[in-house]
């Protein structure tokens, strides 16, 4: 045998796979093997393989799935694939000979046999090769009978369609012949003038061959997507008289998504506008739709693993095509095609990445959306088994209604995209109905984030700083660094309203890293005027996606070499929720931080799944209480006191001190001091303020002179 016929074992099994190889190559063959469907399609991308021998049962991605992704880009001729299945009279058999397998053997694989078969495939794609070189017509007719065939007698503008050509787009066989305007007038609107123009280069010879990828009106109304190939037969003076190929019905490649088999963007987005010109040219049916994302996606990608993500994608779309009521005919390729009729089904689809979508045809209302959205989240609660481990997730919804977007398809997807975007701030694993109200919120969201990038290029931002006072001595013995937005024309900005924003688009990372060295600036030049300053501690906030980054512990503590600032005099604020979101990650990330001297301290605390637990694994200094636990409408019941009393008391059990945000009132303070708190931080004693006050503050002794409330105003000159 040839050593440059090359084969392509796909086996998760190693010993199987090399055992094979090694058989093979004895006889002559070039073998690579793949462990993996995801790793033979790699395989395939890289070089041309003569023949795939393919294992049915594989984890992930299935044979079977591999070779419905395989004949979406190669044809039988192309590529033959050797279906191999330990049984002997499986379906997986016949499915896979249905979607394009060219033949099967079976496990314990005898060699003779795979041998005559490989022969078989590799003879017979040499043969239709070598037919292809002398005639293209004839090649193209060897393909099969899942490929169509066209015949245009340019001399009589006489066109010829073959059976299959006519079953693709839905027309009985007997119209077999015609003029080209026949085929043009069904091409889309979209794709015509391109074809015209593939054409025209061919019969010019400005094109080697002709080879089209366009869509095609079906009888039933919708499109199909087809590829078209052709080549054009000249007389002796080289003018064009015939062009011949072939046409293939492409239209599960392109409309079905590979992972999950369900339809993608492409077929939902014109199953969406299908259903626009329905309701435009008929009236009378509404219908809605539903756009989803995964809460939390990417955290599962980061910790467990692409692959593992692709499984969850999958589990995903099986519960919810299986758990919908079957009278929701939730669609998949072959649903698009059921009757001319859009009215009163679902199309359910992938959309790219995390993202799925959900058309309903001929609702009664928002209720009926309502509804779905209802089910769909309850679908999801239950756990998925993932890498040997439970994995919960949840999703976030955007509803949009025919009634209340018009325009085009896209036009719709994006307002049903606009409620997503707000349910998913108003917390996640909640739904949302569109109103024209939400489009302006979006478009003002927009230019705020436009806004705040700019600020940081444009040096708009400032960092104001307040005491935390010891509620015993009424004495500053630490102080907190606060970013402020000085925005051109709204004025000062605090950061509650803008760091979530931030947080979001990544703004916060750098944001952080200036705060922090603009802190440890202003901490050298007090240093060289207050002798008692190395006693105080100043605090930094650094955020959820600053902790997830391995290096942060050295950057902090280069930045705080180079204005020549110990550590020691600097304490980190991390918030709750972000310690609890990734702890183990987390926790390494702290570890660091407190063994290059810093102070650490936990902000918000009480806002999130507060526990003592893991406080005992962190190197924590202090707790920061939220001050939502202060301000309660029932801060003064026995109760209130009683929650605020016990975080007290367990802190100081854990040898943590403890300081209570938020503190605006005498009232608020005396509670605090009833009940034994360390520290207090708030209005009663400080605005925030720019560094000039909070200087003169410190050289006054940095004693707070009574519990009521002063302003920057009142501070010695």
């Amino acid at each position: 045998m040839n050593a440059k016929t090359h084969l392509l074992i796909v086996d998760d099994e190693e010993a199987n796979r090399d055992m094979l190889a090694r058989r093979l190559e004895r006889h002559g063959y070039g073998v690579d093997v793949a462990a993996s469907a995801l790793e033979a399609m790699a395989a395939l991308a890289a070089r041309a393989f003569d023949v795939v021998l393919l294992d049915v049962q594989m984890p992930g991605m299935s044979g079977i799935e591999m070779l419905r992704e395989v004949r979406s880009r190669f044809t039988q001729a192309q590529l033959p694939v050797i279906m191999v299945t330990a049984r002997h009279e499986s379906v997986d058999v016949v499915e896979a000979l249905d979607l394009g397998a060219n033949d099967y053997i079976t496990k314990p694989v005898d060699l003779p046999v795979a041998l005559a078969r490989i022969r078989t495939q590799v003879s017979r794609r040499q043969a239709e090769r070598a037919l292809a070189d002398s005639e293209e017509r004839y090649a193209l007719a060897v393909r099969g009978s899942r490929d169509g065939l066209w015949d245009w007698r340019i001399d009589v503008d006489r066109f010829f369609f073959s059976a299959r050509w006519n079953e693709i787009l839905g027309y009985p066989p007997e119209e077999a012949t015609g003029q080209i305007d026949r085929w043009l007038d069904r091409v889309h609107p979209d794709d015509r003038e391109r074809v015209r123009a593939e054409i025209d280069d061919q019969l010019a010879g400005r094109s080697s061959n002709f080879e089209s990828e366009h869509r095609v009106r079906h009888r039933a109304g919708q499109y199909r997507w087809v590829l078209v190939r052709g080549a054009v037969v000249r007389d002796a003076t080289d003018c064009p008289v015939r062009m011949a190929g072939s046409v293939t019905d492409i239209t599960e490649g392109k409309v079905a998504d590979a992972l999950t088999g369900l339809p993608n963007r492409v077929l939902f987005m014109d199953r969406l506008g299908r259903l626009i010109d329905y309701r435009r040219r008929l009236g009378g049916m509404d219908f809605a739709l539903l756009f989803l994302d995964l809460d939390h996606f990417k955290n599962i990608n980061d910790t467990l693993g692409h692959q593992a993500g692709d499984q969850l994608l999958i589990h995903v779309a099986r519960r919810l095509e299986q758990g919908l009521r079957t009278v929701d005919s939730v669609a998949r390729i072959a649903g698009a095609e059921r009757s001319a009729s859009p009215v009163g089904d679902y199309t359910f689809a992938r959309m790219g990445g995390d993202e799925f979508a959900v058309l309903l045809s001929g609702v009664r209302g928002v209720a009926d959306a309502v509804s779905v959205a209802e089910r769909i989240a309850t679908l999801l609660a239950d756990p998925i088994e993932l890498e040997g481990q439970q994995v919960f997730t949840s999703t976030s919804i955007g509803i949009a209604l025919s009634t209340t977007s018009s325009g085009p398809a896209a036009d719709m997807l994006r307002d049903a995209d606009t409620a997503l975007y707000q349910a998913k701030a108003a917390g996640q694993a909640r739904y949302a109905v569109f109103d024209h109200a939400m489009r302006q919120q979006v478009v003002e969201r927009v230019q705020f984030e436009t806004e705040l990038r700019q600020a940081m290029d444009r040096r708009e931002f400032v960092v104001h700083y307040q005491p935390i006072v010891s509620l015993s001595e009424h004495t500053v013995t630490s102080i907190e660094a606060l970013v402020r937005w000085r925005h051109p024309a709204r004025g000062l900005i605090g950061a509650r309203e803008f760091v979530p924003i931030a947080e979001d688009t990544g703004l916060i990372v750098p944001l952080g890293y200036w705060v922090f060295d603009e802190v440890c600036r202003q901490v050298a030049a007090w240093s060289l005027v207050l002798p008692s300053l190395p006693r105080l501690a100043v605090a930094v906030n650094v955020s959820a996606r600053q902790l997830a980054q391995a290096d942060l512990p050295d950057r902090l503590a280069a930045i705080a070499a180079r204005h020549g600032v110990p550590t020691r005099m600097l304490e980190i604020e991390m918030t709750e929720s972000a310690m609890i979101a990734n702890l183990d990650q987390v926790q390494a990330v702290v570890l660091r931080l407190k063994a290059v001297g810093f102070r650490l301290s936990i902000d918000d605390f009480g806002t999130g799944y507060s526990s003592f637990t893991y406080l005992q694994r962190l190197p924590v200094d202090r707790l920061k209480i939220d001050r939502s636990l202060l301000a309660s409408e029932q801060e003064s019941s026995p109760t209130a006191l009683g929650i605020l009393g016990t975080v007290v008391g367990l802190a100081r059990h854990l040898n943590l001190e403890v300081v209570a945000e938020g503190v605006e009132t005498p009232e608020q303070l005396e509670r605090l001091q009833r009940i034994a708190c360390g520290f207090g931080q708030g209005y009663v004693f400080l605005e925030p303020v720019a560094p000039d006050p909070m200087s003169r503050l410190l050289l006054s002794g940095g004693t707070s002179p009574s519990p009521a409330p002063y302003a920057e105003a009142d501070l010695p000159a």
